[in-house]
């Protein structure tokens, strides 16, 4: 990553680098303007990133640019200053292991607990993958490949080099990837198969909550459900992804008047605090199966995460109660 220009160095009494001109190189082309800022200033909080995207200081080629713009090979990215950790700083993020579901040289594949964000930000100052990096420091690199909601827990896939990470991100916004989910819904579920394509939207409410709902001018969104088993005032299905919008699932199975159990954006008040009785304190959803090509070598991968152990508790004390 060449940089072309640095206005003064930097500041180390105040740990902030001012403007600097960086030229994207071909094996960098592909990325997302966020996710390599991040990677570039490891240690500036999440949110003074967005901050600055969103206020026009970070550039490419002259120009601004929106969060989701993937950089190519020749341009000029304008990286203005950023307010850098001192160099003598405690490490913050303790490090953490998680249940390897699958790992070889190009990728690692964890079953991610309910409660636990995959990065740091939005209030949260550091997340899986920034615990990943501090427990493993021989590791050259470690990027997440997608996303998963903070209450959600179940397969997350991370690339260990670049290669990877650049045919990782293709795959799933190419929609290769097929990704199952189980949840469980509130509400007698009929049909044993269905498509719900409604277009997602996402919005901001007036406290900065970010919230996604069913609209016209949102972005084509395909979900298919399969009935798994009923409960009688409950139903286990399982959510086969098409297409990967901020929370598909929840969003369209409440549309349809199925919410997820547990759900604390866009499910029922009175059903969580009856399964908080009962000691199930989570939203039901989890990442079950993914099934994809390796992105380097091709091989079919199919993994698997089974239910945690407060989901199949709770669903034993829906058998009983059906």
């Amino acid at each position: 990553m060449p940089l072309l220009c640095m206005s003064k160095p930097l500041d180390s009494e105040k740990g902030v680098v001012a403007v600097r001109f960086v030229e994207i190189e071909a094996e960098e082309a592909g990325q997302r303007v966020d996710n390599y800022l991040l990677r570039l200033c490891k240690g500036v909080p999440k949110s003074h990133i967005y901050r600055a995207i969103r206020s026009g200081q970070v550039r490419v080629n002259k120009g601004r640019v929106s969060s989701e713009y993937r950089l190519e090979a020749g341009d000029v990215l304008r990286v203005p200053p950023m307010r850098l950790p001192q160099p003598d700083a405690p490490r913050a993020v303790p490090p953490a292991v998680f249940p390897i579901v699958y790992e070889d040289r190009d990728i690692l594949v964890i079953d991610k607990p309910e409660g636990v964000a995959v990065h740091g930000g939005s209030g949260v100052s550091f997340g899986v993958i920034e615990q990943l990096r501090s427990a493993r420091p021989e590791e050259r690199m470690l990027e997440l490949a997608h996303r998963l909601d903070r209450d959600t827990s179940g397969l997350l896939v991370i690339a260990k080099n670049r290669k990877a990470l650049v045919r990782l991100h293709d795959m799933f916004r190419e929609g290769v990837v097929r990704k199952y989910y189980q949840a469980l819904v509130t509400g007698d579920w009929v049909n044993d198969r269905q498509h719900l394509r409604e277009p997602l939207l996402r919005w901001m409410t007036a406290s900065g909550e970010r919230r996604v709902r069913v609209d016209p001018e949102g972005k084509p969104s395909h979900t298919i459900v399969n009935l798994l088993k009923r409960f009688g005032r409950y139903s286990l299905v399982e959510a086969d992804l098409r297409t990967g919008r901020t929370h598909q699932i929840r969003v369209h199975l409440a549309n349809e008047g199925f919410p997820l159990v547990g759900d604390d954006k866009y499910g029922r008040d009175e059903v969580r605090e009856h399964f908080s009785r009962l000691g199930f304190k989570r939203m039901f959803l989890h990442a079950g199966r993914v099934e994809m090509a390796h992105p380097v070598s091709g091989e079919l991968l199919k993994l698997e995460a089974p239910l945690p152990p407060e989901c199949l508790a709770i669903m034993k004390v829906l058998e009983k109660e059906a």
